[in-house]
């Protein structure tokens, strides 16, 4: 059984997909035809931007988003998933990939996610913080226990969980942390509070694009963020991929319900590594490689 995993933000290096731009005519057309939806050449941004370029919302997302589709498409024959799953946005890269969606429906859809949380960002201060080396429930109950908001947002391996919140919140969550011995607690540097309620704006903003959205059955099932399960049918699809803005991303559960269902080969498409890390954290037999074309 072989699965197919998508990276989500933070994954952006300058000069992403510019091989393959150069490589294929397939993936000139489609680096072409996205320049033309989004209205801006994001081409330039990824092939000669700066990092800063690329840690925009508006950017990364997309960026992540194409260079992880295009590979996929340019696969071939060798794109043959039993099963796919994406990292928060990744899950969009996957259902483009297990043709869930149509390259066009999903640029459209990354574009407008990206836009409704730059704007949810800018209505209350907010971010993240990594907690390393404590147990999840260690970290629930301490998100729980302050006043602020404060929830987990990415459980993204056993002792590796990233919160989100308010300024103030996360603030008070890493000291409350560091209490309770983590090996680590520091704030990431991202635009705001992801997979939390307040992306509540943006999720509603986004419901009204999924909904208007043709989803068709994929060429295999995808394991959601929301639930960790394997789903087939495109009308869950879409309820659990609304509800993912400001719920959080269940990938432990997601790589131990693949592994358990029979997946022992990982292909990780898009830029980065991490998700094979993360894979190697809970089965160091599991065999895992990056997509090559």
């Amino acid at each position: 059984m072989k699965a197919f995993v998508f990276p989500g933000q933070g994954a952006q290096y300058v000069g992403m997909g510019k091989d393959l731009f150069e490589q294929s005519s397939k993936a000139k057309d489609m680096f072409n035809k996205a320049n033309s939806i989004l209205k801006f050449k994001i081409t330039d941004l990824m092939f000669d931007g700066t990092e800063d370029d690329l840690k925009q919302t508006g950017v990364t997302q997309p960026a992540i988003f194409l260079h992880s589709v295009i590979l996929a498409n340019l696969m071939g024959d060798d794109f043959k998933p039993d099963m796919v799953a994406g990292h928060s946005l990744g899950e969009f890269s996957a259902l483009v990939a297990n043709k869930s969606l149509s390259f066009e429906d999903g640029l459209k859809l990354v574009a407008k996610r990206a836009a409704a949380m730059q704007s949810a960002c800018e209505i209350e201060p907010s971010t993240m913080a990594a907690i390393i080396g404590l147990d999840d429930a260690t970290v629930e109950k301490i998100c729980k226990d302050i006043k602020e908001i404060v929830v987990p947002a990415n459980y993204n391996s056993p002792g590796q969980l990233v919160i989100s919140g308010s300024i103030k919140g996360i603030e008070e969550a890493i000291e409350k942390c560091n209490e309770a011995g983590a090996k680590r607690a520091l704030k990431l540097k991202v635009g705001g509070a992801f997979h939390s309620p307040l992306m509540e704006p943006a999720r509603v903003e986004l419901a009204k694009a999924i909904n208007s959205t043709k989803f068709s059955r994929g060429i295999c099932p995808i394991y959601q963020n929301v639930t960790g399960q394997s789903v087939a049918d495109p009308e869950i699809i879409k309820t659990n991929l609304v509800a993912q803005l400001t719920s959080p991303v269940q990938w432990t559960k997601i790589m131990q319900n693949m592994i358990a269902n029979g997946t022992k080969n990982i292909t990780e498409v898009g830029p980065g590594k991490v998700l094979q890390g993360l894979f190697k954290k809970i089965d160091r037999k599991i065999q895992t490689q990056s997509a090559a074309v």
